[in-house]
């Protein structure tokens, strides 16, 4: 196939360029070239392509080009990404959007499924992306998925991962807990030990969506794991493992932790409080069903370390505790245990 991908130097992109390259696949990039503009040099990627442009009215340079498929990797905007999908509706036949498990709208529920409610905005022509509780991120991507789907009726595939982890991740979510378990000592543990939790490496994510391009699967897919269920003490415990720690894990309160404005998933990556625990217990059943695999949890974990040892010293933590804070938090907890 030859495969266009809107994006494709960004964590998952970067998955989905590897995958389809190693299947043997002709592979398009179009990005405004900003990030990681070298990446891919001409003379080892003979099966790679890249066009610059701003999909925002720079979608000119695609005109006249064909594609098996495409995926769309960095779609926020219902009308961005309106636009991409009329404009390759005659181009290509299958359409890959990667959407997000943020489109669901009530998160107290554990087992959500596809068919679940989704966020609705008031006013659908905002285009000011944010976060949080209240935050746009989740209904853009809803009604980007709506969009795409309205210009390629019957030849979307809409992606809805969970957390995506593992090497080139930008958000740290995932990284902190391995660099932390590795570097041993005392480590602030969330409550509880058997709270579920729920991510996959972006490489299955990459590998199932070009063999789900391939075979031209359509609808909506749930897309996390592992493929069965994980509590946040066996994740750990896994790291201890892997990295050979002699890390000892210290399990707090949510009360505790409230008290001293302990972040959920952004100081403690992966916790959510009880009100928001569903979005780490969604059903994936569609997704194995139709192929998606998992690797070894131990392989992702070292995988992540060994790229994380790779950036520099001053990398600025993106999530996560800082040394000092953690160290505090510690000392008070345990003379409240005393």
């Amino acid at each position: 196939m030859h495969i266009l991908i809107l994006g494709g130097t960004i964590f998952l992109g970067r998955h989905l360029v590897d995958a389809a390259l190693a299947l043997g696949h002709q592979v398009t990039l179009f990005n405004r070239g900003h990030h990681h503009p070298h990446l891919y040099p001409n003379a080892h990627y003979p099966h790679l392509e890249q066009l610059r442009g701003d999909r925002d009215g720079g979608l000119y340079v695609l005109k006249g080009r064909t594609w098996d498929a495409v995926v769309d990797t960095c779609g926020y905007v219902p009308r961005l990404v309106g636009d991409s999908a009329r404009r390759l509706a005659d181009a290509v036949d299958h359409y890959t959007f990667i959407s997000s498990l943020s489109v669901y709208h009530d998160f107290t529920v554990a087992g959500i499924r596809e068919e679940a409610a989704i966020c609705t905005l008031e006013d659908e022509t905002v285009e000011d992306v944010t976060a949080g509780a209240n935050g746009t991120y989740g209904p853009l991507k809803a009604l980007c998925e709506q969009a795409a789907a309205a210009a390629m009726p019957g030849r979307v595939l809409n992606v809805r991962p969970g957390l995506l982890v593992g090497p080139y991740d930008p958000t740290d979510r995932f990284t902190y807990w391995p660099v932390r378990i590795a570097r041993g000592g005392d480590v602030l543990a969330p409550p509880t030990s058997n709270a579920p939790v729920q991510f996959i490496d972006a490489r299955d994510v990459a590998g199932w969506v070009i063999r789900m391009a391939e075979q031209k699967h359509v609808g909506v897919y749930n897309v996390t794991g592992p493929a069965t269920r994980l509590t946040f003490a066996s994740f750990l415990e896994a790291c201890q493992v892997a990295t050979g720690s002699d890390a000892t894990l210290t399990w707090t309160s949510a009360r505790f932790l409230a008290a001293h404005a302990v972040r959920p998933w952004v100081d403690l990556p992966l916790w959510l409080p009880d009100e928001k625990r569903g979005l780490l217990q969604v059903d994936i059943a569609k997704a194995t069903g139709a192929g998606l695999t998992f690797r070894a949890l131990t392989e992702t974990i070292t995988d992540t370390l060994a790229w994380a040892e790779t950036r520099p010293d001053a990398h600025a933590w993106q999530a996560g505790l800082r040394p000092e804070r953690e160290a505090t938090l510690l000392t008070l907890w345990h003379q409240l245990r005393v």
